[in-house]
């Protein structure tokens, strides 16, 4: 599946996800919707995926998670909060650097419109 169209069915499933419950839930809630969503879409992804850092040749683990790896290419980082910060921007993108994923996605469900809640990021 081209990045495109992974993005695209991606966002959609968060869309579906989004239309059935609204804002204001737990992001756990929203994540285990999600990955249903993928699931039934046949795509492949790993939730609360474990992210080492690697420290002078050698990987730790520092309890790093990422919330939706999907095939391996695009990392998912959801929120349910008021309004996106620039931390949480910066928690996807080191995210990125360190499981050398060139796109992400922010996905606030904390929006009355989701697409208000969606941020993409590329290295």
């Amino acid at each position: 599946m081209e990045f495109d169209n992974l993005s695209h069915t991606v966002l959609g499933c968060a869309i579906e996800v989004h239309k059935h419950l609204g804002p204001g839930l737990l992001e756990s809630t929203y994540e285990q919707c999600l990955a249903h969503e993928l699931q039934s879409q046949k795509i492949d992804f790993k939730i609360q995926h474990p992210l080492a850092v690697e420290y002078k040749g050698i990987k730790l683990d520092c309890g790093y998670r990422i919330d939706l790896l999907i095939e391996d290419e695009l990392i998912i980082e959801l929120k349910s909060v008021e309004k996106l910060k620039r931390i949480h921007e910066a928690q996807l993108l080191t995210y990125m650097k360190l499981a050398k994923i060139k796109t992400g996605l922010l996905i606030n469900f904390n929006e009355v419109r989701l697409k208000d809640g969606i941020k993409r990021f590329v290295l």
